[in-house]
């Protein structure tokens, strides 16, 4: 059964606000910030993940291709997210229930680490030797001074909600289709990955834990379509002739 529409839009959108507003008050910590952002950087040295760099270097082969990764970060987002509810909540009711639960919990378990964790970016931090791509080529959706960007939280780093979302966005139309070439919305998620990296907005290590937390709120919401409860058998009377339940229709 499809939820009320009105209902629905005022529920989002609240969510989208709380989260907006949520993630302003995590202003104000930037040394900190700053200093968690060294211990990541070094604790993805100590475990030899390759280095955001390299993924910088294959988008910077030519302007257009870091500019089309630039608008991608900046563009897709959003509208990717609310297309997939929209298709979700008019096609498929039960599964649009599910997923917007599921967001709404990465998005509040996003929201609280980015508070008790606040982390700059790659693109500032100077012992990565990043460009910040946005800023110098454009598109950018952050103010130039991030420590008074009223706009967005630039020191939000951890997790990734665009990684997160678009994950989300991928498993819940393949969960939700049936067409053999539906594993190819993962492109997504994997191309989103590309993106946050190689434009110097974030680290490996905010992709994985914006998995993490995607898995555990995948785990923690039941998914359309599972049933605790068995399948209707046939009684089986002696001398009958005993048929599957599909035959009986």
């Amino acid at each position: 059964m499809r939820p009320p529409l009105l209902r629905e839009f005022v529920l989002v959108t609240a969510l989208f606000l709380v989260y907006k507003f949520g993630r302003l008050v995590a202003n104000g910590h930037e040394a900190r910030a700053f200093r968690n952002a060294d211990l990541v950087w070094d604790a993805e040295r100590a475990l030899h993940l390759p280095g955001e760099g390299t993924i910088q270097q294959l988008l910077m082969h030519g302007e257009p291709l870091i500019r089309a990764a630039n608008t991608y970060y900046a563009a897709v987002h959003f509208p990717a997210t609310i297309a997939f509810l929209c298709w979700l909540y008019w096609r498929r009711p039960a599964h649009y229930v599910w997923s917007r639960r599921v967001l709404a919990l990465v998005t509040a378990a996003a929201l609280a680490l980015h508070l008790l964790m606040p982390l700059a970016p790659p693109r500032m931090l100077a012992a990565t030797g990043l460009v910040d791509t946005a800023r110098v080529y454009g598109p950018s959706v952050y103010g130039a001074t991030p420590e008074t960007d009223s706009m967005a939280n630039q020191f939000a780093a951890m997790p990734s909600l665009h990684f997160g979302w678009a994950l989300m966005v991928a498993i819940g139309l393949i969960v939700a289709t049936r067409s053999r070439w539906r594993v190819l919305w993962l492109l997504h998620p994997l191309l989103t990955l590309l993106v946050i990296v190689g434009t110097a907005n974030h680290y490996w290590f905010d992709a994985l834990a914006a998995a993490a937390i995607l898995g555990l709120a995948l785990l923690a919401v039941r998914a359309p379509g599972r049933s605790s409860t068995a399948p209707p058998t046939v009684p089986h009377q002696r001398g009958a002739t005993v048929l599957p339940a599909g035959a009986l229709r």
